[in-house]
C-alpha cells in the first residue's frame, strides 16, 4: 500500500487526485453519507490505517440552505435538476485528512453554478443518459451535465468533487510529497484558463481545520 490511501470508489476523484503525480491507493469508505456529520471525515475513519495518510471526500449541493445530495432514483434526479433549473446553486465539497500521526484536518470549498432552465424535455433526455446516477445535484458539469449549465464562479475542479489546489495544500500539510502544481495541472487537463487559481492556491497554503473556503 502506498503512503497516501484516498478513501473514494469515485473515478472523478481518482482521477482528479492522479493530476497531481502523487502514488496513492483507492479504497472505497462504505459509510451512509446521509446520516453522518462530517461525511468526508467518516469515510476517512472508516479505511484509514497506522503509517498512512488517508484523504476523503464528499460534495453536497446546497440550495438556499437546502442540502441535496445524490438522487436515489431517475425520478429523483428528475425533480432535483427541476429544483435547480432558472436558479444559482453552490457546490460545497467537504475535504478530511488524518495524516500519519492520526491528526486530522477538515474544511470545504464552495463554488457557485448557474443552471438553465430548458424545460422538463432537456432535463428528462438528460437523466436518460445515465449520467445523473452518484452525482450530486444529479448532474456532471464536466460531462453531458455542461448543457444544463449557464455559467459559475470559482473552482472549477471542486465542482468535479476534488478541489486540487486546497486537496495539494493540505497533503503537503500532512506531509505528503505533491509532484504537480495543481492549478497548472488542473487548467491542462480541463484545456482552460482558471480566473481563481491564485485565490485557491492562497487558500491551499492557509488551511485551518473546520474552515470553509468561498472560491469565487
Amino acid at each position: 500500500m502506498s503512503e497516501l490511501v484516498l478513501a473514494s470508489a469515485s473515478p472523478r476523484r481518482r482521477e482528479l487526485l492522479g493530476l497531481l503525480g502523487v502514488r496513492y491507493a483507492a479504497l472505497p469508505a462504505h459509510v451512509d453519507e446521509r446520516a453522518a456529520s462530517s461525511p468526508a471525515l467518516a469515510k476517512v475513519e472508516a479505511v484509514h490505517r497506522p503509517g498512512t495518510t488517508t484523504l476523503g471526500a464528499d460534495t453536497e449541493i446546497d440550495l438556499d440552505g437546502a442540502r441535496i445530495g445524490k438522487p436515489r432514483s431517475p425520478d429523483d434526479a428528475l425533480r432535483i435538476l427541476r429544483s435547480l433549473a432558472g436558479r444559482t446553486h453552490e457546490v460545497v465539497t467537504e475535504v478530511a485528512t488524518v495524516d500519519v500521526r492520526g491528526r486530522a484536518v477538515r474544511f470545504a470549498v464552495r463554488s457557485r453554478v448557474r443552471m438553465k432552465d430548458d424545460g422538463d424535455a432537456a432535463r428528462a433526455a438528460y437523466v436518460a443518459t445515465g449520467e445523473t446516477a452518484d452525482k450530486a445535484g444529479a448532474y456532471a458539469i464536466q460531462g453531458k451535465g455542461a448543457a444544463l449549465v449557464d455559467g459559475h464562479d470559482g473552482c472549477y475542479a471542486n465542482i468535479v468533487g476534488l478541489p486540487l489546489c486546497h486537496v495539494s495544500g493540505a497533503l503537503r500539510r500532512a506531509g505528503v510529497v505533491v509532484p504537480n502544481r495543481a492549478a497548472d495541472a488542473c487548467q491542462v487537463h480541463f484545456a482552460f484558463a482558471c480566473p481563481v487559481w491564485r485565490r485557491a492556491e492562497a487558500q491551499g497554503r492557509a488551511l485551518r481545520d473546520r474552515a470553509t473556503y468561498p472560491s469565487f
